[in-house]
């Protein structure tokens, strides 16, 4: 199960003392209408932003992480289907065996002894109608094989997608933090990139799930 590289929480901690040093900046400069206007507006989006951003992270990290478990879960039901499958083939060839068996002796008995000829016959009939019906079973548990495995592969493409989303999250409230502390909106504006990029992979961790 993933986890965050980042906590959150203490990112958007940080970003919350960005934002009061700021504001104590703008006071402390005799910069009243200007923070008012400029920078207190500023930040106010800033942390709204900031907090939006956590709540898709939270959502992204749960949906990576329950995404990652029930891959590993389809994983589990394809080696468990495989195991029968293969226990299936090994029990086919024993009856494979049993009905040349059968047959063979039905021909060496065949020219003087008919009727022990015609009971060898019945089982080697049997014998490969048995193995018609474990053939069947088995082609059965490999395509479950092959269903679990396809559903595991998808399952982990969704977790990635979200996974990397999380972390674009997190570098985007990393990114606010420190415009908040510099008062620097360039970084902010990389923030809201980032942000955009990991918003894209979040609804497309979503799209195509089984």
């Amino acid at each position: 199960m993933p986890e965050e590289s980042l906590e959150t929480g203490e990112l958007k901690e940080t970003l919350d003392q960005g934002v009061e040093r700021a504001h104590g900046g703008y006071e402390r400069g005799g910069h009243a209408e200007q923070g008012e206007d400029g920078g207190s507006r500023w930040t106010s989006y800033l942390s709204l932003q900031t907090a939006i951003i956590a709540v898709f992270a939270a959502v992204a990290s749960l949906e990576s992480g329950g995404n990652s478990n029930d891959a590993i879960l389809a994983k589990n039901e394809a080696i468990l289907y495989q195991s029968q499958s293969s226990d299936q083939w090994a029990y086919y060839q024993a009856k494979g065996v049993k009905e040349s068996l059968a047959a063979n002796q039905a021909l060496l008995v065949g020219a003087t002894n008919t009727a022990l000829a015609a009971k060898f016959d019945n089982e080697a009939a049997r014998y490969k109608a048995e193995q018609n019906e474990i053939q069947a079973k088995a082609r059965e548990l490999e395509a479950r094989v092959k269903e679990n495995n396809e559903r595991a592969e998808t399952l982990l493409e969704h977790h990635h997608r979200f996974a990397i989303a999380v972390t674009l999250f997190q570098i985007a409230i990393a990114l606010s933090a420190i415009a908040a502390l510099t008062k620097r909106k360039a970084l902010w504006t990389v923030g809201l990139a980032a942000s955009v990029a990991g918003l894209v992979l979040f609804l497309r961790g979503f799209s195509g799930l089984p």
